[in-house]
């Protein structure tokens, strides 16, 4: 498929892997709605819907930012309305915004509980919600998560109880979805990196600059987006996804280039 002329609205891409995704998809010409609440620039995080569309424009696609907390409904379905007024429709939609608290059970407050949840799962919900009209419209409409396979692994849930499961059912949306709208040709799938990609999550949450050395570069989950956004969404969907996987079938197997640091030791993300 070519993006040409195609809409993508990507939640949480005024930086890092919305961003990127954003970024590479807009080099093919498509349309990109930029869905974040950033306006104004956070030293610690960097970058505004503006100047990710602004990039976005530069690197070959058209962009619309608008401002939006996917906790609030009438935000959501105000970036459908400016969408569909701009571009026409939605083909592609990415669910990327989240938030991330690695806390064991006793040290989650509820407010960091209820954050997670507010937008890594009924958010995810309510965009991918609001959008399917929209989607039902297209010749090759997409839904993608940014969350990772569901792997029962006990390890997983020991240490961030909270996070894992409200990840976990971004997934599942995903492949709830890709079941409840197979009969309109919408895909439905996530991804999720093999190694940590190097974020402001990563280097403000995680592991610091040492961490960051050791993670890929958020280009190549772009890079996998593309290539599986481009596939026939009738037959690509239900899929969890993990990028080092996606390039192999496209024949990519030196990842060289993403490293953060050339040759530098990778460390495994999360659920992997």
């Amino acid at each position: 498929m070519s993006f040409q002329n195609k809409t993508v609205l990507i939640t949480g891409a005024s930086r890092g892997i919305g961003k990127a995704i954003g970024l590479r998809l807009a080099a093919e010409g498509a349309n990109i709605v930029i869905a974040s609440k950033s306006v104004e620039e956070n030293p610690k995080l960097g970058g505004t819907i503006f100047s990710a569309a602004a990039e976005m424009e530069a690197a070959g696609g058209k962009a619309l930012a608008v401002q939006c907390d996917i906790r609030f409904e009438d935000q959501i379905q105000n970036v459908i309305d400016k969408a569909a007024e701009k571009f026409g429709g939605i083909d592609i939609l990415v669910n990327n915004a989240s938030a991330i608290n690695l806390t064991p059970t006793e040290q989650t407050e509820p407010k960091r509980f209820d954050l997670m949840y507010d937008i890594n799962v009924r958010g995810t919900f309510m965009v991918s919600k609001a959008c399917i009209p929209l989607l039902k419209k297209s010749t090759n409409a997409h839904i993608l998560n940014l969350s990772p396979p569901i792997n029962m692994d006990m390890k997983w849930f020991a240490n961030h109880l909270a996070y894992t499961i409200s990840k976990y059912n971004m997934s599942m949306i995903a492949l709830g979805l890709s079941a409840e709208l197979k009969k309109y040709n919408i895909a439905a799938n996530t991804l999720w990196p093999r190694t940590t990609i190097a974020t402001a999550a990563v280097n403000n949450l995680l592991g610091g600059e040492m961490l960051m050395k050791m993670s890929r570069t958020t280009d190549i989950i772009a890079d996998a987006a593309y290539y599986i956004l481009r596939k026939a969404a009738a037959t690509c969907t239900g899929n969890s996804f993990i990028d080092e996987e996606v390039l192999a079938k496209e024949g990519i197997t030196d990842l060289s280039k993403y490293s953060v640091v050339p040759g530098a030791q990778l460390y495994n993300d999360l659920f992997v």
